[in-house]
């Protein structure tokens, strides 16, 4: 029986390709192990949403490009992680490694090399983060989301797969999403969501432009862990830290989205033709990947995109009413998207690029 290892985490965006395919490899009569990190989101999907896939935790510590104290001693997480990773393999015995990024990856492929198991590493982003730059050096093959990403990998690794969407997007029922959130259908909804760790300054923002906002829709909205405002409640606006199985119900009644810029929602909002206002992690937050998705997505006609610095009191109202001006031209544009492989066809390529 071919037994394949998932691995990657940190952020939602490292773990939904996983989740989509793990049960299509199921299906397949294949083994399926995780191996994530001891605290990161990656446990909490994992174990609440597949719990006959054996969950692993491992040491792991954060990759920086730059010298500091912290570094330091994440250096020594990460070999407590390669240790902990080999000693999990060995026992295991996998036949292959499928790696979607995020610090917890480096020491699982680090571990993999060194006992010659074959290693699939996917890149959901425009350019590789630096967990993927370090794992593709010992990948058989790297898989991308955009095409544009094979400019950044080595020619003879690099494979164009485009963007993989798990099974339930598409099966959520209205009925349920009005029923959750008390809504009508005889009004738009707006769905905003920060990322998979919320975003401050998003939340305050949209709370300062409250009334003027529920004057046009209905509100999602997906804080984050903890960002949750009890005195901001208004009828026609509901809040949740953080969503799972409901999110397909969610999504079947919204007609707009406000969004960070991560590869794997972003695509999921495009496959459901929901024009979306795109508001990218800063460079101040991170390495810039997501303001390459974002202008990816503008360029391609799928979404309006707004730089985080310039939001002040107004700016989503007015963001929001250009975007809906010109909504059937993003839904046309979004028309001629198709998914590159499905998960089973993908499923398929993993084992044959890396054990056939």
């Amino acid at each position: 029986m071919v037994k394949i290892a998932f691995t990657g985490g940190g952020t939602v965006g490292h773990v939904s390709v996983n989740l989509s395919l793990i049960p299509a490899a199921k299906k397949k009569g294949y083994e399926t192990i995780y191996i994530g990190s001891k605290e990161g989101i990656e446990r909490e999907m994992i174990t609440s949403q597949l719990p006959d896939t054996p969950y692993y935790p491992i040491s792991s510590g954060k990759l920086r490009r730059y010298l500091s104290k912290e570094n330091l001693k994440d250096v020594f997480k990460v070999l407590k992680g390669i240790f902990d990773a080999r000693k999990i393999l060995k026992r295991e015995k996998p036949n292959l490694i499928f790696s979607k990024g995020g610090f917890v990856s480096v020491p699982v492929v680090l571990a993999a090399k060194s006992l010659n198991i074959p290693v699939i590493v996917h890149e959901s982003d425009l350019t590789p983060g630096l967990a993927n730059k370090i794992a593709m050096k010992f990948a058989k093959k790297i898989y991308t989301t955009f095409e544009d990403t094979l400019k950044h990998v080595p020619a003879d690794k690099g494979v164009f797969v485009g963007a993989t969407i798990r099974e339930d997007l598409k099966n959520g029922n209205k009925d349920r999403g009005y029923a959750l959130t008390g809504f009508q259908p005889s009004k738009k909804t707006l769905l905003v969501m920060g990322g998979s760790l919320g975003s401050k300054k998003i939340n305050d923002n949209l709370r300062q432009e409250l009334d003027t906002l529920l004057n046009t829709y209905q509100i999602i909205h997906l804080t984050g862990k903890g960002l949750k405002d009890e005195s901001s409640q208004k009828p026609g606006y509901v809040q949740y830290e953080f969503v799972t199985d409901a999110l397909t119900d969610l999504l079947a009644i919204t007609d707009t989205v406000i969004s960070r810029a991560g590869s794997n929602a972003i695509y999921e909002f495009l496959t459901l033709r929901l024009p979306m206002l795109l508001i990218p992690l800063g460079l101040d937050q991170s390495r810039g990947d997501q303001i390459d998705n974002a202008n990816y997505f503008a360029q391609q006609g799928y979404a309006m995109t707004i730089d985080e610095a310039t939001l002040t009191n107004g700016t989503i109202s007015s963001s929001l009413k250009a975007l809906e001006q010109s909504r059937d031209d993003y839904i046309k544009n979004m028309q001629g998207f198709t998914e590159s492989y499905t998960k089973e066809a993908l499923l398929d390529k993993i084992i044959h690029d890396g054990i056939d």
